[in-house]
């Protein structure tokens, strides 16, 4: 019950930030908008760093010197991983008026839910990962540090599921549609986290390797799409304002609590 929970925490934010276009009568301005994935971003990647790439170093040790090695190899399959999927998935950020990936004659509403799902799934498996190895008793895991990227995780869904949910809105989607938008670009999170636990029991001495895959994955997440949208137009500086602030956010709640 303890780790289904933890899992529908971050569908839960994600959830609660769609909801925000039945409350709000204007779309996102671009500054609030800026800041929110700066926020994001930051959580991310210190999520990245100490919920996993440090987790899986430490899991190496036995390796002496080469204990990064396994970091090392799935930082970049998780990196190569979401380069696939960026090429075969059609997708629309928000914001763009081109869309990437293989041409499609998807509607624009669903290619910009796609883009937001694909933040998703690495995030998913991240959870996921992290539930995995508190379930095969790895003792450098344990319920508190995998709630507390749950819930860091869940903290950055919030202006996600809203990034998504208003312009669905203000594309002229009704309340009900945007909301549904934002709802299932957050449903391949727990999905994928359940599928990583899956795997990653099957595997247990992997274990370092799926950290460390995740980790690559949100971290291209980061660099290739949130850190471009957090610096669009004029006064971009406060998206790095509060990138800092998310990152900030998520390295006390690890360090605190985890």
């Amino acid at each position: 019950m303890e780790t289904f929970i933890g899992i529908m925490i971050p569908f839960l934010g994600t959830t609660l930030g769609a909801a925000c276009v039945f409350f709000m009568k204007k779309s996102l301005g671009d500054l609030v908008q800026r800041s929110l994935v700066g926020f994001a971003a930051g959580v991310m990647v210190a999520a990245s760093i100490w919920s996993l790439l440090i987790p899986a170093i430490e899991q190496s040790e036995g390796m002496g010197k080469l204990s990064f090695l396994p970091a090392f190899i799935g930082f970049w399959v998780g990196v190569l991983f979401l380069l696939l999927l960026d090429r075969l998935i059609p997708h629309l950020h928000v914001g763009s008026d081109q869309a990437e990936g293989p041409k499609s004659r998807l509607g624009r509403t669903t290619m910009m839910v796609l883009a937001v799902t694909l933040h998703n799934i690495p995030e998913g498996m991240a959870v996921g990962v992290m539930y995995a190895g508190f379930l095969a008793g790895n003792a450098q895991i344990t319920a508190a540090s995998a709630l507390v990227l749950s819930l860091g995780i869940a903290i950055q869904n919030f202006p996600e599921g809203a990034i998504i949910s208003m312009p669905l809105r203000a594309e002229g989607e009704s309340k009900g549609k945007a909301f549904l938008g934002g709802v299932l670009s957050g449903v391949v999170e727990p999905i994928g986290a359940v599928l990583t636990i899956l795997a990653a029991q099957l595997v247990i001495p992997a274990l370092p390797y799926f950290l460390s895959f995740a980790a690559g994955a949100m971290l291209y997440v980061v660099v290739e799409e949130l850190i471009p949208e957090m610096s669009q137009g004029k006064h971009s500086n406060l998206g790095t304002v509060f990138f800092a602030v998310g990152f900030s956010v998520m390295m006390t709640l690890d360090v605190a609590l985890g």
